[in-house]
Order: structure tokens, then sequence, then C-alpha cells
């Protein structure tokens, strides 16, 4: 028996929050990665979990001891068009694990099977979705972006029917809570006061205990949601990462990235860029992010003000002064992020901060007519000497076609960086912090994918995820995962795998 013991918090608020669902049973489960950091985190026992009684627990065949999975229910606007039911169609919440002084964690099983959410649809995920996830969540962490985190993920030895046969696979992972603004909705659509006060409150004591003693306590929770929304999504446009679906019912209220569907890290840069293949007319692009952020908090906001005022105007003002808040909150974090990738300090007060965002947003602008690779882009940046005509400004100017308008930007930014005074290690200090070497990037993820689901080989997968680890730091021998795509290899559109 593994020591293992989890709590349900969320099962006890009662059936109309989420109804006990007993996974798929797999014919054989393998696991492919359980994760040492985050067993260690948990006081798990890794090296007996790290075994074929691990496949058996991480793909729901057997149950820690406390175990009651439970599929939620929630509601969403999809693509800016409301449903009032989703819901778990493939997750499983199994209970909350402990990790020390970070409090409780939620643990879901996702592409355990049917549910009653499930919309006719088989809950299964194939494998390469599950990959994907493991991949993108962990290297967001180590990338410093609040995500959900990846706890194993496992062949389940049976196939699933998508556009073609695939085999099936099974991803573990935490999240502080996996509460969204869509499970809000599913109550306020019911007129169900009672329930939105009993989701929020639960909201608040495992996660935002800071509010309780606060004069009202929802307006507080709606605030600090407000805050961590806006600095997730700065930290998501630092890295040219783009969600993919950003639905209501995918915007977790606790600020952590969650479901890796049809996400990406962009490579040639443009402000319009969209990966996800069902999202035809660009609504959740790259330049919107933000945008759509605050209309998914908008539409959380209405779903609590009855919790905010018993007068109906008093609670909408009291929304809209948080709202905007919003702005500032993204537009200061933005600001501050991009201003360490450009290697200029923060505390240069004396110069006006339009002048350092109109540098910076001459920058993208130019990134965009050439076409230029996010990620190169900043590294190469973040390497150059004090002394102008480098190796590493040679390399850089290779990215841009027109390379007079981009000398002319180059220009500025020396003159910029010098009103900083630092020395050129503190510059390139602060710069190399915030710049990765390495991505996951699209064509490197399609390739651990190809080789796992066509020949069952995980060696990609496990060389990728290595690489990852450490993605701020140049690693010999690791070139390839440095490099963007080829024109042959660029991977123009990614899928959410159901």
């Amino acid at each position: 028996m593994i020591p293992v013991s989890l709590n349900n918090n969320y099962a006890q608020l009662g059936t109309k929050f989420s109804i006990k669902t007993s996974p798929s049973s797999f014919s054989k489960p393998s696991l492919i990665k359980l994760n040492e950091s985050l067993c260690d985190d948990f006081n798990l026992p890794f090296n007996q979990l790290n075994s074929d009684v691990g496949a058996d627990y991480f793909s729901g065949r057997r149950l820690f001891d406390g175990s009651e999975p439970t599929a939620m229910a929630y509601a969403g606007h999809q693509f800016g068009h409301f449903n009032q039911q989703l819901g778990d169609g493939r997750a499983l919440l199994l209970g909350e694990l402990e990790s020390g002084a970070n409090g409780f964690y939620d643990l879901q099983l996702k592409g355990s099977g049917k549910t009653f959410f499930s919309r006719g649809g088989d809950g299964l995920a194939a494998l390469g979705p599950a990959i994907r996830e493991y991949l993108v969540s962990e290297a967001m962490f180590k990338l410093g972006v609040p995500t959900t985190r990846a706890l194993a993920v496992a062949s389940t030895g049976d196939d699933v029917m998508r556009d073609s046969i695939l085999p099936g696979g099974i991803i573990t992972r935490v999240a502080k809570s996996f509460v969204r603004v869509g499970t809000f909705q599913y109550f306020a659509a019911r007129g169900d006061k009672a329930s939105i006060k009993k989701l929020a409150d639960y909201v608040i004591q495992q996660d935002f205990k800071d509010v309780l003693d606060k004069e009202n306590t929802y307006i507080e929770l709606f605030e600090k949601i407000v805050t961590r929304q806006a600095k997730l999504i700065a930290k998501w446009m630092q890295f040219g990462f783009i969600h993919g679906v950003m639905n209501t019912d995918n915007m977790s209220v606790v600020g952590e990235t969650i479901d890796y569907g049809p996400c990406a890290f962009m490579d040639h840069f443009s402000h319009d860029k969209v990966f996800s293949s069902i999202d035809r007319d660009g609504r959740y692009a790259y330049r919107n992010q933000a945008s759509i952020g605050l209309w998914n908090l908008t539409r959380l906001a209405e779903t609590l003000l009855p919790l905010f005022d018993d007068d109906d105007d008093i609670a909408i003002d009291k929304a809209k002064q948080i709202l905007e808040s919003f702005i500032t909150i993204y537009e200061d974090n933005w600001l501050a992020g991009m201003r360490a990738k450009c290697g200029l300090r923060q505390s240069a007060d004396s110069l006006n901060q339009e002048d350092d965002r109109s540098l910076i947003e001459t920058l993208f602008n130019l990134m965009d007519d050439n076409g230029a690779d996010f990620t190169l882009v900043f590294y190469y940046l973040s390497r150059l000497p004090n002394e102008r005509d480098s190796e590493w400004q040679g390399k850089l100017q290779t990215l841009f076609q027109n390379s007079n308008d981009f000398e002319q930007w180059l220009d500025s930014w020396y003159k910029r960086v010098v009103v900083d005074k630092q020395t050129e290690l503190e510059r390139h200090t602060l710069m190399q912090s915030v710049n990765p070497v390495y991505i996951p990037r699209n064509h490197q993820i399609e390739a651990a994918i190809r080789a796992a689901e066509d020949n069952c080989d995980f060696s990609l997968f496990h060389d990728l995820l290595e690489v990852l680890e450490n993605p701020f730091n140049w690693q010999e021998g690791q070139e390839d995962y440095f490099l963007p795509p080829t024109v042959s290899q660029v991977v123009h559109k990614t899928f959410c795998g159901t």
C-alpha cells in the first residue's frame, strides 16, 4: 500500500459542484515519466511510484487512500458564445495533496474516460496531447510562469479514435485550484446565489485566506484574482506564449496557466499570431490576450455582483473600478518585464516610462515586419557587449531583413542603456535571467509526439524535457534545441486533442 492520503474539500461541497465518477479501466497502462521534484514537494515515495504500481495509480486503476474521483461542474464562454453546461468531460479531481508550507494542491487525472459532462465524447486523451501538456507546463514552471504542474504521464495501452487511431495517454496534474471563471458562471446561469457564495467561500479558504479580515472579503477576493490574472498574461507575453483557447472555462481563478490544448510558443514573431486550428478569426491571437483576459474577468465580475453589495448600482461601480485596475496592473507588469528583457533598469526614474515603452514597441514592430525569431532576438540582444560591431551584433542583425531600420533602433537602444550606468556584467546578468536559451519549440514537441505515437519511442520526449529543466543556461551539445525550425519543420497549427 502506497502511504499517500488525500483530502476532499471540494467533493464535500456537494453534488451541485461535482459528480462522483470512476476512472476508466485501461488494459495495460505504462508509466512514461514521474516528476521526481514534485514527488519531493508532496512527500510522495518516488521509488515506489516510479514503477508498474505507479502506472496503476496514475491511470486510475488504483486510487490513493482518501480519493473521491469527481467531475467538476462548470459553464463557459467558448469563443464568445455561452454554454451553460460544460464540466470535466475527460478529467477527474481525485482530492488534495499537501505541500508543507505551500498548503494544499488539487490532484487531477486528465484523459481518464467518460463522465456525466462528456457530451457524447469518449473522455479519453491521445498520447500526443498528454505529452505536450507535460512538456509545456513543466517548461512554463521553469520559466517562472504560474502554471498547473505535471506529476506524471502514462500510456494507457488502449487506442483512441480521433481523425485516425492513436495510442491513448493520461496525464496527472496538480494545481492550486481547478476552479475556473466558468465554475462561477455555472451557478450564475442557474440563478443559484447561495452556491456562488459557497464557491467563493471555498476559494477564499483554500487560496485567499488573507482576505478574511477585510471589510468586504468578496471585493478583496476579486481584486486579487484580477491582479494575478494581469500579472500572468504579462508573463505569457514576455515569452511569446500563446494560450490558444482563452475561454472562460479555461481561466483559473487562482492565476495559474491551465489547460494546455492548442498552446504554443512563437518562433517567428507576429502580433497577430494564432496557432489553434479552431481559432479561425484570431480571437485569441497573441496581441489579444490581455484584452480577452479583461473580458473574461468582466464575466466573472457579473457572477460576483450579488456578493459585492445589495445595491446593484454600488456593486457594479465597485466591479468597474477593480476591472479598470487590470489595465494599469497589466501594463506596469508588461513594461517591467520587457524592460528587463531589453536590459533597461526599472529604477531609471529620470526617464519617461513612455520613452521606454516606445523603444520596446518599436522593436516588436520591427520583429513583426521582419518575421524575426522571438527567442533568438532577445537571446542575442542579451549577449551584446558595450562596444558596437561585435559578433553578437552580426548574429542579431541577420534576424532582420531590413537591417537599416534595425540599426537605427540599435542606436537608440545603446543610447538608452548608457543612461543606466550598468556594467556590462550587470546588464548581461539582468537580461540573461529573463531571456531563455531554450523554449519548448513546436517542431521539437511535434517530433517527440511523433516518435512516441508512431514508434513508442520516448527518448525525444525525455531528452527535450531534460533540456527544458534549465532554460536560461547554455547547454553544450544541445544546439539543436536552441535553433528555430527550418521551413519544412514549421508547425502552423496546433490542436486541442479532444
